[in-house]
């Protein structure tokens, strides 16, 4: 388990703010891609979110009571896809449990990806879902490669 968890609000914001987003110096290649698709990721989240935001406001006119569910549903996913980028920019400065939570977002991923694909009759894997989660997939193995976890150990007094 990781030992440098966050003990404060400030421990969770990343560090010089979002304008050191682009700065992934001193980082393996291994992390450095998994850094970019966990980012990438997010913002194409948010921009997602926004967008089912206002079309699940424009639900309301037809569908009220469904709209509410849908409301609460894409809230939901906007405040996890603010949180994977926040999360990467974590992993960015070497917090072990910034990787952990970004792993465990795959779990999530996995666990959503067969509910859909239940749902909808689809077990074959011709669903979204499962591209997103095969790509958060490979974003979390880079994370843990011999590469990626020498250096999170390097930083660790540092970070």
């Amino acid at each position: 388990m990781p030992t440098d968890g966050p003990k404060s609000f400030d421990d969770i914001m990343p560090k010089g703010g979002f304008s050191g987003m682009f700065n992934v110096a001193g980082m393996p290649t291994e992390l450095k891609v998994s850094y970019w698709i966990w980012l990438i990721g997010g913002f194409l989240g948010i921009l997602t979110g926004v967008i089912g935001l206002f079309g699940t406001l424009a639900f309301f006119a037809v569908l009220p009571g469904l709209a509410a569910v849908l409301l609460i549903l894409v809230l939901v996913s906007l405040v996890l896809a603010a949180a994977q980028v926040i999360l990467a920019m974590k992993m960015k400065e070497g917090k072990e449990w910034a990787r952990l939570a970004l792993t465990v977002l795959v779990g999530v991923g996995l666990v959503l990806s067969i509910i859909s694909s239940a749902s909808a009759g689809d077990l074959g894997g011709g669903g979204g879902g499962w591209f997103g989660f095969i790509v958060g997939l490979a974003a979390a193995v880079l994370m843990w490669l011999p590469n990626s976890q020498a250096w999170f150990k390097s930083v660790k007094g540092t970070a």
